[in-house]
């Protein structure tokens, strides 16, 4: 398992096991002969920050520093009646308020006028809001059962970040996983790392993209019944038989950027 594209602004990352775990239960959205993609809307986990350790020695020092802290020096003060040569010290405090004018205009609560989006410098600049992050996250899959050079999976794994990096603008947001479902003919592709391998694996997961930036999901298989029969209904007489839906034509979009 590895990560998306870390220079893509607009697709994540999937870092904890636990995101793989939910994603990868969901089915397939899309399947192409040699990968397969997985969508869960939402985002991934919080993560845990580790709780530090405390040890003794750690506490120790920490009480003995805290006790440092506490320990105040005082000066030593004359004791009463004593004649030290110089007047004694009495502390004045002014019963005056301050209220002169400093020259800063204060805007009451209940007689300011700033509306929604503004302050009285002058309306907010929506370009200066922070920004949230991606609202899209990727997560790879490449078995060592399907590709057993690493040299392969490197080139699988590049291959689907960049695909998913050009696409990432029209995905519908939440967790991406691919994952790849079977090896490719090492008879046609002798070459661990060949052209051919990765044109291939390119094409392949471009097509498989622009699908799920279409919206499109695949569908799944009929339950199988014994012996070929017609499912039946709730009182055990045959079923009728679906109607299909008339066709509509999808409104075409630009294709991935690669």
């Amino acid at each position: 398992m590895n990560a998306g594209d870390p220079d893509s602004p607009l697709l994540g990352r999937i870092v904890r096991p636990a995101d793989y775990v939910r994603v990868l239960a969901t089915p397939m959205r899309l399947r192409s002969p040699h990968f397969a993609v997985h969508h869960l809307e939402g985002g991934p986990l919080p993560l845990k920050k580790p709780m530090a350790r405390t040890t003794g020695a750690t506490a120790a020092a920490a009480s003995e520093s805290d006790m440092s802290l506490a320990t105040v020096v005082l000066p030593l003060l004359p004791e009463a009646g004593a004649d030290t040569g110089r007047a004694p010290v009495t502390a004045s405090l002014s019963t005056e308020l301050s209220t002169g004018d400093d020259g800063v205009d204060l805007i009451c609560v209940d007689d300011s006028r700033v509306g929604v989006g503004e302050y009285p410098g002058g309306p907010l600049d929506a370009t200066a809001a922070p920004a949230f992050g991606p609202q899209r996250w990727l997560g790879l899959v490449v078995p060592k059962r399907h590709a057993k050079r690493a040299v392969t999976r490197t080139l699988v794994k590049r291959q689907i970040r960049h695909i998913a990096a050009a696409c990432a603008p029209r995905l519908a947001p939440g967790l991406w996983v691919v994952r790849q479902r079977s090896p490719f003919d090492p008879k046609q592709y002798p070459s661990a790392a060949s052209e051919a391998l990765k044109q291939a694996a390119r094409d392949e997961l471009l097509a498989l993209f622009e699908r799920a930036a279409r919206g499109e999901r695949d569908k799944l298989k009929p339950r199988s019944t014994p012996d070929g029969a017609a499912p039946r209904g709730r009182n055990g007489k045959p079923g009728k038989p679906a109607k299909k839906a008339a066709p509509t034509a999808a409104p075409e979009a630009p294709p991935c950027a690669t």
